[in-house]
């Protein structure tokens, strides 16, 4: 689990700083649906942050539609009504009797068995006919995590797998009724506020925590220079942050998409580490391959499992009925 820590002599404001890193532990399921976040004055002991600013990150994480607040409760990661909330790891026993309870609940509504049945066969259907056409899509201000998503879906799944920008998607929509979105957990309320009731299954995906690569951050010695590597620059950007608010100012980071080759070059020069995704890491090994006779050291370089957590993998397998597992 991530440790929020502030700087607070750091260059990023302190709120941008706590932002990110619960923005990030929501997106990479670390706070799963409808886990309930830290009360303000619990986070303020942890942070060393006044509650009014506490507050304020809170009230930005719920315009963004990734927390809700129930009154007289706290915050909760908000599980959006049209998203998958299966957990994979779920025993079948445990889902049975989920079944069994909403039964209950919806025959004490006034609905007979029969029509029951009838609204199980149809959401079944339902499900079955979005499984034919399987689309990734975000924002196109990110669309490069999107062909990360893409691939790594493409190699797991083993099927077609197609990319849409976001800002596209309302006339494909007019196009086809039936398919299965995915999405990054951090687009999920720009795309359910564009897609319609009742047509395409919208799946957010939750991405790898990157746990062995901050104990790697952790341990760097001080001063040092860490270089982060993506194709996406959405990752690139919440992962400065991140790293800024574990270890300041006590360490350098350059950042570098792989289509900016000069940055490239620069980060190959300066880093004593390089964190690079896993769509990224032989583009920046051929780099160092190039400039070997111009480096003073050669930097470590460490390629990032995944892009995309395994238990959203597995989950979509489930969905797409391509596991019996």
């Amino acid at each position: 689990m991530l440790n929020f820590q502030i700087q607070s002599d750091s260059d990023i404001p302190a709120s941008k700083q706590l932002f990110a890193q619960i923005q990030f532990a929501i997106a990479s399921g670390q706070y799963p649906p409808a886990h309930r976040l830290p009360s303000t004055r619990q986070l303020a002991m942890i942070t060393g942050l006044h509650r009014n600013t506490i507050s304020k990150v809170y009230q930005q994480l719920e315009e963004s539609g990734l927390v809700e607040s129930v009154a007289g409760s706290g915050i909760y990661v908000k599980a959006h009504e049209r998203e998958s909330t299966i957990n994979s790891d779920s025993p079948l026993v445990g889902s049975v009797n989920v079944i069994k309870e909403s039964i209950d609940r919806v025959m004490e509504s006034g609905y007979t068995l029969a029509q029951i049945k009838e609204m199980i066969l149809e959401e079944i259907d339902w499900r079955i006919s979005c499984c034919d056409r399987v689309i990734v899509t975000v924002p196109q201000r990110d669309i490069s995590a999107g062909e990360i998503m893409q691939q790594e879906l493409r190699d797991s799944l083993s099927i077609d797998i197609e990319l849409i920008e976001l800002e596209k998607l309302p006339q494909i929509l007019a196009e086809i009724n039936f398919g299965t979105l995915v999405t990054n957990r951090y687009f999920i309320q720009e795309v359910l506020a564009i897609v319609p009731p009742n047509s395409f299954r919208v799946i957010p995906i939750d991405m790898y925590d990157y746990n062995k690569e901050l104990a790697i951050i952790k341990d760097l010695p001080s001063q040092a220079c860490l270089g982060i590597v993506s194709l996406s620059q959405g990752t690139l950007s919440i992962a400065s942050s991140i790293v800024n608010s574990q270890r300041g100012d006590d360490l350098l980071v350059l950042t570098s998409s792989v289509s900016d080759r000069d940055r490239l070059k620069a980060v190959v020069r300066a880093a004593h580490t390089i964190i690079a995704g896993y769509a990224s890491y032989d583009v920046v090994k051929a780099e160092i391959v190039a400039m070997r006779e111009d480096l003073i050291r050669i930097p470590d370089v460490i390629r990032t499992d995944s892009y995309i957590a395994e238990k959203s993998i597995n989950l979509l397998k489930r969905e797409l009925g391509l596991s019996n597992n």
